[in-house]
């Protein structure tokens, strides 16, 4: 169950008591788990009916919006901590979602597939996009917009004034700190405002 551990280990990055906003949140799973188990609050944001039912279900405050059209309603250092874990590859406008990421909460947590790992590099040089456990789709039918890498990010965060303060990458459930844009299947960082 290495998905559930990726998430706890997500989970560690933020500080116990936090006021957190879970950028499309999927079913809550995620600040559920923080609500219980850190003493954690605050709401989901996402946009499938059938997601917010299940958030609902987890006992989390969703809103139900399309994160293509910002974050508005929430005034400039609302949370301690915004999450953005596999969303930014559905987003057509990711860097103005992390200049919103960083207005709205003092910390940034984002983690997305990375299509630097090495089986992925395989797949490309046989002529093939790959499909793996964290990009799960054939080219023609997936949800994801766009793909990225480790490196993609350092430079979209530099270009958006963020400061990354931790990175490292995921795979099978465990951290990998050395050579995670080849090693791991998963990257994830933690930003704050320059």
């Amino acid at each position: 169950m290495s998905e559930r551990k990726d998430l706890e280990l997500i989970a560690e990055l933020v500080p116990a008591g936090s006021r957190v906003l879970d950028l499309g949140c999927g079913n809550g799973e995620l600040l559920a788990w923080l609500q219980q188990h850190k003493g954690c609050s605050g709401y989901g944001i996402e946009i499938a009916d059938s997601n917010v039912q299940g958030s609902v279900q987890h006992g989390i405050n969703v809103i139900q919006l399309n994160l293509e059209e910002g974050l508005a309603l929430f005034d400039d250092r609302s949370f301690d901590v915004v999450l953005q874990i596999g969303t930014l590859q559905h987003l057509r406008n990711t860097e103005s979602m992390l200049k919103e990421t960083a207005r709205v909460g003092r910390i940034g947590i984002v983690a997305f597939p990375n299509f630097a790992h090495w089986p992925n590099r395989l797949h490309v040089l046989t002529g093939l996009m790959p499909v793996t456990r964290a990009l799960p789709y054939q080219w023609y039918d997936t949800p994801n917009i766009r793909v990225s890498t480790f490196a993609d990010f350092e430079v979209l965060a530099g270009k958006c004034g963020l400061a990354v303060t931790d990175r490292f990458g995921l795979q099978r459930g465990r951290v990998v700190r050395r050579w995670p844009n080849l090693r791991a299947s998963m990257a994830v960082f933690k930003f704050e405002q320059r």
